[in-house]
């Protein structure tokens, strides 16, 4: 009986000793805590008295009819935009009066976008690279928001944001040394193509499943917010990626943590085959923000200018204020999902066309130049010609290059090569070297 006091005294003072440490934490906790309070909802003192709601989930007051809430209570987002179809400014009070030097930036890098992936689309047909996808009638949603980031402002891609990593300037020999896994690529060849990502200009490297980036980039953007690093982190996926379980995860971290984080979303009408009407019944993804408490918007994702004004103010006020915004930039995807699809099984030629012809991101800001004697017939035919052989001095580069050493398929996993390993760069050696007819090694850096 002794022993058994004895123990109950000393689990007392160990009990009691936990919660001490624990109110010190708390109490630490909430003195180093100095970010955004002032949108946050305070518990109200408990009055049992009051015959309103008191339950700690939600703000709202009691009703005495039953109704169901009805799924278009937020429908008709509109969405938002500066230029009409023709690029004249609709509302001058919205004109980001950009410079003539920037607005040309933005034209030609949305070109040459447009320029690489005719080449590598066809390269890949010709057999010359694996696989390809095309970013065709999306580039202002690229250049018009990476134009509005910091660069120290850390991005995490999907797989059709090629435009806003050549914006920060990602070179044309990385982006083709890429695609050709050859020995200049960043990735060493370890990435199918189209996978980019760059250390020094802060876009993480791209991951084939789909949403995996949304969930990651919440907590790269609670650990630049811990940081107090004045940065922002931005995010892309498609309406598609919206539908996995790891957008909710990431929508919901990202608001409870109070994140400096912008979601940009693509809507370009399909998930690869899948149309929107098919991918939900609600109005699109903006509508989803207010249920996470995010603040949303709609933009028009043709429309550079009105992607440009959205994502400035949305990166200025994530980094302000410590909170995350949802785009939604409605667009179109004009080319197919990617070199393994055939869009014509499930849209018309017809549908296609509209948007290649009639609403286009680069014609409208062509238009937009035009008008302002910015650019010309002769400035379109130099500069294209300029672009296409640009982009074909680098893609004959990346061709002639080497493969990378084999010997990196066993390297940046451990710093010293595990038994396991050892044993298999082994037998790949002695397979190598068995059938050497069938491994040419003089195409493979040493």
């Amino acid at each position: 009986m002794a022993a058994v006091s004895s123990m109950s005294k000393m689990y007392g003072l160990c009990f009691h000793a936990v919660r001490q440490t624990a109110g010190l934490k708390a109490s630490r906790l909430l003195q180093r805590r100095s970010f955004r309070v002032t949108a946050v909802q305070q518990q109200q003192p408990f009055d049992s008295s009051l015959e309103k709601p008191q339950f700690p989930g939600a703000s709202a007051e009691f009703v005495d009819n039953l109704e169901f809430i009805q799924p278009n209570v937020i429908s008709g987002i509109p969405i938002y935009r500066v230029m009409d179809r023709q690029g004249n400014i609709i509302n001058p009070s919205q004109d980001p009066q950009l410079s003539k030097e920037t607005v040309l930036n933005f034209y030609q890098k949305m070109t040459m976008l447009n320029t690489m992936d005719r080449i590598l689309y066809e390269s890949q047909r010709q057999g010359r690279i694996s696989f390809y996808m095309t970013n065709y009638g999306e580039e202002g949603t690229h250049v018009g928001s990476a134009a509005a980031l910091d660069p120290t402002d850390l991005v995490f891609g999907q797989y059709r944001e090629a435009g806003v990593l050549m914006y920060r300037g990602f070179p044309l020999d990385l982006f083709m040394a890429q695609c050709y896994a050859n020995a200049d690529d960043l990735g060493k060849g370890r990435q199918m193509p189209v996978h980019y990502g760059s250390r020094d200009l802060n876009f993480v490297t791209i991951s084939s499943p789909l949403a995996t980036q949304i969930p990651q980039a919440a907590g790269a953007a609670y650990a630049v917010k811990r940081e107090n690093a004045n940065r922002a982190v931005i995010c892309y996926f498609g309406e598609g990626a919206a539908s996995e379980g790891d957008a909710h995860a990431g929508f919901n971290f990202s608001a409870t943590l109070e994140c400096p984080l912008i979601f940009f979303c693509r809507n370009n009408g399909y998930a690869i085959s899948t149309p929107t009407n098919e991918q939900y019944r609600g109005d699109g993804i903006a509508a989803r923000g207010p249920g996470y408490g995010m603040l949303s918007i709609r933009v028009d994702g043709n429309d550079v200018f009105a992607v440009y004004n959205a994502t400035k103010e949305a990166r200025r006020r994530a980094v302000a204020e410590n909170q995350p915004f949802l785009i939604e930039a409605m667009t179109y995807r004009i080319g197919h999902h990617s070199t393994s699809d055939d869009s014509s099984a499930y849209r018309s030629v017809d549908e296609v066309n509209y948007w290649d012809k009639q609403d286009h991101p680069i014609s409208r800001l062509r238009h937009y130049m035009t008008a302002r004697g910015w650019w010309s017939e002769d400035d379109e035919r130099t500069w294209r010609k300029q672009s296409r052989k640009t982009v074909m001095e680098a893609f004959e580069k990346a061709e002639r290059r080497l493969k990378p050493n084999p010997e990196l398929m066993f390297t940046d996993v451990y710093e010293e090569m595990t038994p396991n390993l050892n044993k298999q760069r082994e037998a790949l050696w002695r397979h190598v070297q068995q059938y050497k007819e069938h491994y040419p090694l003089d195409l493979y850096d040493k």
